[in-house]
């Protein structure tokens, strides 16, 4: 499972090879769209462009975010939902920001019903 930052080598490596899953916690789209809310596209010196890659990515993904997050706005995992051709149905966990997500019971829930039923069939 990948928060913030880490998602960004966790799509990187899914979007280059097969993997059994992916979990995208708080995922960002790119490091200049957090930067710059309203950069619109891909720049060469932009480090971190997981909205680029995220096409690429063909393991189930379970995308978790929340709503309040005031880190990684809620903006950049609906988008990297949109984008990801294998995602499940995610959990956007009402009222959680970037640091208490994983306080709401959904949230263990919601891991638990990925890994044990979507991934066992």
């Amino acid at each position: 499972m990948a928060r913030a930052l880490a998602p960004v080598p966790t799509v990187d490596l899914a979007a280059r090879y097969e993997v059994g899953a992916v979990i995208l916690h708080s995922p960002l789209m790119s490091g200049m769209r957090v930067a710059f809310p309203n950069t619109k596209r891909t720049w060469f010196f932009d480090a971190f462009p997981s909205i680029d890659k995220v096409p690429k990515v063909m393991s189930p993904t379970l995308i978790i975010h929340g709503t309040e997050d005031e880190v990684i706005d809620f903006s950049h995992g609906l988008t990297i939902f949109e984008k990801c051709p294998k995602a499940v149905e995610p959990l956007w966990v009402e009222g959680a920001g970037h640091n208490d997500v994983e306080l709401y019971s959904v949230y263990l829930e919601r891991l638990r019903q990925f890994v044990m039923v979507e991934l066992d069939n």
